[in-house]
């Protein structure tokens, strides 16, 4: 059977759906016993079981969400065998309406009160949401800005690689062209060289490296010539 204790809870708790809120408590720590309303606009409550579900049902009496408790007196009390479950006590019907009522308007009332703080928030989501739409479109509006400097830079880097490959262009064919305009010069050379080194003169082959190499060197400035 364990103990049982009488609890007197005081404040706005009548016509709050307070009765109500108790009840699912004591079932839900599994406590028998019964609640009722008292003509001095009190509430109370008779609780049986296990002390320590017992605590705490109380302690959460004081935190409830759906009245305001100002005062709880708890005193022990004897068990009542006969009561297996835990139940509410109803009044008159008159009272019992009123009851509802109130129940219903306090829980319309803490519904609203959520609504506002929603809105509230909600409203301060679409200032950040605006703040960020902002962003977004001034950061999109730089992109395209510089994509735009990007695009032309290319587009000059570019022209300007075509102008100076039709320049080496150029310039490697007017090289070509002298280079057959010299073609007899180029080949009494040759002639000179294949002659010496017939000879088998170290010093003409060295005479002949040395005109290969100046002549590489020239085709080779020719060619990387801008």
């Amino acid at each position: 059977m364990g103990k049982a204790f009488e609890v007197e809870v005081r404040g706005r708790v009548q016509r709050t759906g307070f009765r109500r809120y108790v009840l699912e408590l004591a079932q839900e720590l599994g406590l028998s016993g019964s609640v009722e309303n008292r003509p001095d606009g009190s509430v109370h409550v008779f609780l049986q079981g296990e002390e320590e579900p017992i605590k705490r049902l109380i302690d959460r009496l004081k935190e409830a969400p759906i009245a305001k408790v100002e005062k709880v007196k708890v005193s022990e009390s004897k068990p009542k065998p006969e009561l297996k479950h835990f139940k509410i006590i109803y009044g008159p019907l008159e009272e019992e309406l009123q009851e509802g009522f109130g129940a219903m308007q306090n829980t319309f009332m803490a519904y609203w009160g959520e609504f506002r703080n929603f809105r509230g928030e909600f409203r301060e989501f679409r200032q950040e949401f605006r703040e960020f739409a902002k962003r977004t479109d001034e950061n999109f509006k730089l992109m395209f800005e510089k994509y735009g400097e990007i695009s032309e830079k290319v587009s000059l880097t570019l022209e300007a690689l075509k102008a100076e490959s039709a320049e080496t262009r150029r310039m490697l064919a007017d090289a070509i062209a002298s280079l057959k305009e010299d073609s007899a010069e180029t080949r009494k050379m040759l002639t000179e060289a294949i002659t010496s080194l017939k000879q088998d003169s170290a010093e003409t082959r060295k005479e002949l490296k040395r005109a290969v190499d100046n002549l590489a060197r020239l085709v080779e400035k020719l060619i990387e010539k801008p």
